[in-house]
């Protein structure tokens, strides 16, 4: 088994981690907060170290898994960052949704150390990561993901590689794409089968043995039907996904007309204190 190093335990990192050490592997873990690492130690084992550099060394994968494009630069560059840390013929595995820029960057700055990098970003949330079913979408060398596979298998239901660096957090916003739009045509059909006085939630049974079927419809239809969206995938945190969408079509062309509306009505659920509500609270706009 694999001497390992996870950064960042928050509500995906901590569970990933968690699924590493009791696959067998070795893992030492770091967290901004030095309680939570504490908290995982005590838990799973291993061991917990000050700084990011403290816990790459030594290891041979490395895996991170922290909000946006600043904080995963805060976790890997720098005298306490992972690359200072990191040994030459390690696999460095980025699990973040940042953007295809910072993954170039850090894939360019790892080559020179001799680490191969992976941005592996991942889909099916809080839930996936605890049950050990994330759908991982990566982007790096054939020959440094057939290594990792074994230890990313751990958590991971779907392990794809799509190309080289970049090409996974790119596939990661496709994904957020579609879960914006699938989720406002969900919305606005459930809204509608209320208004048109059916009972809805039969009519989620008939319709999602269709070509309607959806994850979303699945997992998501039932709760917003009983307003429920204290759980799940952050409203804030699917616009900043959708920031780094806006921001990958400007340089590459792509229009994204539907997308940009979401966002707004992500933007007015936000205003209405609803930051942390589930994606799926877009149904709400719907309701006043």
């Amino acid at each position: 088994m694999a001497r390992t190093a996870f950064i960042g335990l928050g509500v995906m990192g901590y569970p990933m981690a968690g699924h590493m050490a009791k696959a067998g592997h070795n893992v030492t873990v770091y967290n901004r907060t030095t309680a939570k690492a504490e908290k995982w130690v005590g838990e799973h084992g291993g061991q917990f170290a000050e700084t990011p550099a403290k816990a790459a060394a030594g290891a041979d994968v490395v895996c991170a898994c922290v909000g946006n494009d600043d904080d995963l630069r805060s976790v890997v560059f720098g005298d306490d960052g992972i690359l200072a840390g990191i040994k030459p013929g390690a696999i460095f595995v980025d699990h973040t949704t940042a953007s295809a820029d910072v993954a170039r960057e850090i894939n360019a700055a790892a080559e020179k150390l001799s680490v191969r990098f992976i941005d592996g970003p991942v889909s099916g949330g809080q839930a996936g990561a605890e049950n050990g079913k994330l759908t991982v979408m990566c982007g790096g060398e054939p020959a440094a993901f057939d290594e990792a596979r074994p230890m990313i298998d751990s958590y991971a239901q779907a392990i794809t590689l799509l190309g080289a660096s970049g090409s996974g957090q790119l596939c990661k916003m496709v994904n957020q794409i579609c879960i914006a739009g699938l989720l406002q045509g969900l919305s606005e059909g459930l809204n509608f089968g209320a208004m048109a006085g059916l009972d809805v939630k039969k009519v989620v049974e008939v319709i999602s043995k269709g070509a309607a079927q959806s994850w979303q419809m699945d997992n998501r239809a039932n709760t917003m039907i009983d307003d429920q969206f204290e759980f799940g995938f952050a409203v804030d945190w699917m616009r900043k996904d959708l920031g780094i969408c806006f921001q990958e079509a400007k340089n590459n062309g792509a229009r994204l007309p539907a997308t940009s509306t979401v966002d707004e009505f992500y933007a007015k659920i936000q205003a209405s204190g609803g930051n942390r509500w589930d994606t799926s609270s877009l149904i709400r706009l719907l309701h006043d």
